[in-house]
């Protein structure tokens, strides 16, 4: 029986995971069910799945989530801030870790579950971005299991069996015996096709408006400027220890070809499947086992008979292109440029700022904040405080 803590419960991934649980109650337990400020919607998750903690990240409150648990007639023990949450995570609570909390908040739990040698599930970009290295290393001294439940890294992680063996390994020529590169696929969201000067007016309900995933605001408008994609550049680097060089992206709108990997005997494997994040749920909770998720097999006929592909448009979405600097820098430079995008994504959907004010206020803030060599966490941390306080001063300059 898997004892597994849902980061981010009450959000998309979190819904997603619990629906994979209940499918399989003989194996699968959600132990921890953990949320950022929404009360009322955690309470309900547990009246229905009865977990043996509940972990609510605001403080102040801590009372109604105890209260509304008194009052429901459960167990739960109720929990809140960020020190009990890792310490559940870390300990004997679960030994699976849905890591799902959006943003750089998801960082501290998340190394304490891959310190701690828990599977762990991961579906927290920014952890990646921030302090991937840190999190690689530490999970791999502790022997913890990542798999990644981004669709795109969980396509290569069933293509790449090197990644199942050793995961995030540095790159070398036998790192990944013969491969080529590996290709991310891009749904290219909710404004593929348009030119940049079609952008200027977008509105936040647009930019959230995506036409294949059901996701929240803010992970949606990185979708619509494709700095989503260009995080998970950053992730498959640190994930499989391979170069940006070997890394590309191809915008394919149907979304059922996840990802490619290919070889140096002009061999190429891609991983399909429906856009439905409970595929790579089931895989990451029963790895190397396959389980039933609750999505349909993939009907290609009904899905339209055919797959298209084509270059993403750097001009119009240069958040990409910004992303692919960012890794070439190395460093403090992905810190930078993912709280940046975070205060500009906020700022957008605040309509502070205009949806093409994204990327050039990320754009200046890499440019005042040159890199420097990531260390310690701290250093990244104090990068990712300065990155905001830079963008949330530079916003006038931008709206």
């Amino acid at each position: 029986m898997r004892e597994v803590a849902v980061l981010g419960a009450t959000g998309s991934i979190g819904a997603s995971a619990l629906d994979v649980i209940a499918r399989h109650p003989e194996r699968l337990r959600a132990s921890v069910l953990a949320a950022g400020r929404n009360v009322e919607a955690l309470l309900g998750l547990c009246r229905v799945h009865r977990p043996r903690h509940a972990v609510i990240a605001d403080a102040s409150l801590f009372a109604a989530l105890r209260d509304g648990l008194r009052d429901a007639g459960l167990a739960t023990h109720a929990h809140s801030g960020d020190e009990a949450l890792e310490a559940l995570v870390a300990g004997d609570a679960c030994d699976t870790v849905v890591a799902a909390i959006v943003g750089a908040a998801g960082l501290p739990s998340t190394l304490a579950a891959a310190r701690a040698g828990k599977r762990l599930l991961l579906a927290n970009k920014e952890s990646l971005v921030l302090a991937g290295e840190l999190l690689m290393r530490a999970a791999h001294a502790a022997g913890a299991t990542i798999v990644p439940i981004d669709s795109e890294h969980n396509a290569i992680f069933q293509c790449l069996p090197t990644a199942q063996e050793k995961p995030g390994a540095h790159w070398s020529p036998d790192a990944h015996a013969g491969l080529q590169r590996i290709v991310l696929t891009a749904s290219g969201g909710p404004f593929r096709g348009r030119r940049r000067d079609e952008l200027a007016q977008v509105t936040p309900e647009q930019a959230v408006a995506h036409p294949k995933w059901s996701m929240g605001p803010k992970i949606s408008v990185d979708s619509a400027t494709l700095m989503n994609k260009g995080l998970e550049v950053i992730e498959a680097h640190h994930l499989f220890g391979v170069p940006g060089t070997r890394i590309e992206v191809l915008v394919h709108p149907q979304s059922l070809v996840h990802s490619l990997v290919e070889f140096v005997d002009g061999s190429t494997l891609a991983q399909l499947g429906l856009p439905d994040m409970r595929t790579a749920l089931a895989v990451g909770f029963g790895w190397p086992e396959r389980i039933a998720s609750g999505v349909a097999g993939l009907d290609l006929v009904a899905q339209g008979g055919r797959l298209d592909f084509e270059p993403p448009d750097l001009e119009a979405f240069p958040c990409l292109r910004l992303a692919f600097e960012a890794l070439a820098a190395a460093g403090t430079a992905p810190a930078v440029l993912n709280a940046a995008n975070e205060v500009a994504v906020s700022a957008f959907l605040q309509r502070r700022i205009g949806f093409l004010a994204i990327p050039a206020l990320v754009e200046a803030t890499l440019a005042a904040l040159p890199a420097i060599p990531a260390t310690s966490l701290q250093v990244l941390l104090e990068a990712d405080a300065q990155a905001r306080r830079h963008a949330e001063a530079a916003i006038e300059d931008f709206s």
